[in-house]
């Protein structure tokens, strides 16, 4: 490890002198070829960000965003360096577009005397500071049409809701009309009222959620109602077996509560009336939302259940969502097989022998549809559950590339020459003083020509740096991804905690490294 320090000679803790003069950002080994020696961390179980990010990412355990979406990668081959950090590919999910580079000045026969150093058609870094420019702020996470934001958390509804809606609605309004056959056409109506009153059960669930996610000061980004319920995404994974456990209940619990209510309402009125039809379907329907949601599998909130309890039990979390996402995955299959079967016995209450031409098609349908969620759920609560426990081994410091500061109006050609004697591999352009006010972008050098780099300063290819493009070199894991994904740039400065220059981060290097400790076995 190279522990020369200063402004003027910045550290890095993952590179070595170079063996040959490929500049740092003009690459022309293959980038499918890391250095095998690049350091690893060791994993250990870790809460996500996810949902759920970058990758955004699969959600947890269906309501849990999935926050290992990282910030956007330079779309150029890695320089050529025997200590290119792991390799990998870009992580799915949540990618964020990169800065737009500035093409080079136009080729000129004869280049005139002063052009190292005027570039009247480029801007020169300004101060490194940017202590004036407010943090950038993230986006909405959509989803939807936004109803709201109950305790800070926005609610959406997903376009998917109205064509639910509109199919309860259609449904529901059948059943009325063998039971209220008066109301003719306003059954719809009233159909209609529980169809959003179901759903309005079905926040006061997800609500119930977000409630004990924020006590445990868990993040959560949204509630969206869409298709087949609601989704609680919450950001990070609960610290212990008996929160997540609690976690999970409340949700159903709140169901059973409200069922209660509606069955305590429904005393006092006439049956056979619209609002004893409606309390009925209420309270039923809050029944068998909170019975199917206790079901024993992942990603519904029995798994999440059943995954604390074998977490308690063995000390470690990805025992339990192992277990608990194969118990979901067998879960899919008994109701892709099990929910036509029931039905065509008539042990819901129908006659078998109604059970016959559209309704059998409808009910396979339902069931493929329900598996194929329960089942994705599942693998996504792996995929996610393998995130946590690799995070932990992104750290800025074993990324970060050695880099060399230089002035403003430093020729790029020589800048590169210094990179290379040094071994580095990234260019901070800094002040008279040593304070660092750019970084040269990576994918700009690689569109200069070689013949035109002694002409063009390495200010004209620099991005100045804001505070969050500034980044602590003892960031790893869950906050360097947050970190990134705050300020989305393709290079950042990563300095000590005494302010001293440490390197650059390349987004390209962590997204790698990224993906080959996902794709480590667990």
């Amino acid at each position: 490890m190279d522990e020369s320090g200063g402004s003027g000679h910045p550290r890095s803790g993952n590179d070595e002198p170079a063996h040959h003069h490929a500049g740092p950002a003009a690459p022309t080994a293959d980038p499918e070829h890391p250095d095998a020696d690049a350091p690893e961390q060791g994993a250990d179980a870790a809460a996500v960000r996810s949902e759920e990010d970058t990758a955004d990412a699969p959600k947890h355990d269906s309501e849990t965003a999935e926050t290992a979406a990282t910030a956007p990668s330079a779309k150029t081959p890695a320089s050529r360096e025997d200590t290119t950090p792991d390799e990998a590919e870009r992580p799915a999910d949540d990618a964020t577009p990169s800065h737009g580079t500035k093409t080079a000045p136009e080729d000129r026969s004869t280049p005139p005397a002063d052009a190292p150093h005027t570039h009247p058609d480029r801007t020169l870094a300004h101060t490194g500071t940017a202590k004036s420019r407010p943090p950038r702020r993230q986006k909405d996470p959509g989803g939807g049409l936004l109803m709201g934001r109950p305790f800070g958390v926005p609610v959406y509804v997903a376009p998917s809701w109205f064509l639910v809606a509109a199919l309860i609605t259609w449904v529901f309004g059948g059943q009325l009309d063998r039971v209220l056959p008066e109301l003719g056409a306003a059954r719809y109506l009233v159909s209609l009222f529980f169809a959003v009153a179901f759903y309005a059960s079905v926040l006061v669930h997800e609500l119930a959620h977000t409630v004990a996610a924020l006590r445990f000061k868990l993040p959560v980004r949204r509630i969206q109602l869409q298709f087949f319920g609601g989704v609680s995404e919450i950001e990070k994974e609960a610290e212990t077996p008996g929160r997540e456990f609690v976690l999970a209940f409340v949700g159903p619990l709140l169901s059973l509560v409200l069922a209660g209510l509606f069955y305590l309402a429904m005393q006092p009125v006439e049956p056979g009336t619209v609002p004893g039809v409606l309390l009925a379907g209420l309270m039923i329907s809050n029944l068998i939302v909170a019975a199917f949601n206790l079901l024993p599998g992942l990603p519904l909130d029995g798994g999440r259940m059943l995954r604390a309890v074998v977490w308690k039990i063995t000390g470690k979390p990805m025992s339990g969502t192992i277990a608990a996402a194969w118990v979901g995955r067998a879960l899919a299959v008994c109701v892709l097989i099990g929910l036509p079967l029931l039905t065509q016995s008539g042990a819901l209450g129908s006659n078998a022998e109604d059970n016959v031409g559209m309704d059998t098609v409808m009910d396979a349908l339902l069931a493929a549809i329900l598996a194929a969620i329960i089942w994705t759920g599942a693998g996504n609560s792996l995929r996610m559950a393998r995130l946590r426990e690799h995070l932990p081994e992104l750290r800025a410091r074993n990324l970060t590339r050695r880099a060399v500061p230089v002035e403003t109006n430093t020729p790029l050609s020589e800048a590169l020459r210094r990179a290379n004697e040094a071994g580095a591999r990234a260019l901070v352009v800094v002040d008279a003083d040593g304070e660092p006010l750019s970084l040269v972008r990576e994918a700009a050098i690689v569109g200069v020509p070689e013949h035109r780099r002694p002409w063009v300063a390495v200010s004209g290819l620099a991005q100045d740096l804001t505070d969050g493009m500034r980044v602590s070199v003892e960031l790893a894991g869950e906050d360097l991804l947050d970190t990134l994904r705050a300020t989305p740039a393709t290079e950042y400065l990563v300095v000590e905690e005494t302010g001293e220059i440490y390197g650059v981060l390349s987004a390209a290097d962590v997204e790698r490294a990224f993906v080959k400790a996902m794709a480590r076995p667990s």
